[in-house]
């Protein structure tokens, strides 16, 4: 989210001082890629893994809270962007803003937010592994101990 603040400030900014969109290009991807991110974070914080949910406790909630208020925010933040490009540039420039933005969002998704998934599939499979060998593990140990008091 500090981010997405940071960048659209930046968009501010330059639409005070009057620069065109191409010397704003910079700002305005930054600014999309950390709104992409914080979708993501809020997809992510909906159905957190398993294990976060029996370890966390508390923090579900907060990271929910934060993702919405994120989402809040960027909303509010794509609102008065649409209505900075809409006063400066027309609509039609908002649309093809939104055309690069799909565009942007498509290839984070393949790129960036695919390899994080393959990351936390094989954190699941890890921890699940772990869990049932500690089961196993204990499940022996009592075995062993009752064997030996016999």
């Amino acid at each position: 989210m500090a981010t997405a603040s940071k960048a659209f400030s930046g968009l501010k900014r330059a639409f005070q001082v009057g620069r065109d969109m191409e010397q704003m290009g910079g700002d305005i991807s930054r600014w999309m890629k950390a709104s992409s991110d914080v979708d993501q974070a809020n997809k992510t914080a909906k159905n957190p893994p398993w294990y976060k949910r029996l370890a966390s406790g508390d923090s579900i909630e907060q990271e929910a809270i934060q993702a919405f208020t994120a989402q809040k925010t960027l909303r509010a933040q794509r609102d008065e962007l649409k209505n900075l490009i809409g006063f400066k540039y027309g609509s039609k420039a908002w649309d093809d803003l939104l055309a690069m933005e799909g565009r942007i969002r498509k290839q984070r998704q393949d790129e960036v937010y695919a390899r994080e998934e393959f990351r936390q599939k094989i954190i699941d499979i890890i921890a699940v592994i772990l869990f049932f060998i500690a089961v196993i593990g204990f499940f022996s140990g009592v075995a062993y101990l009752y064997m030996g008091n016999k």
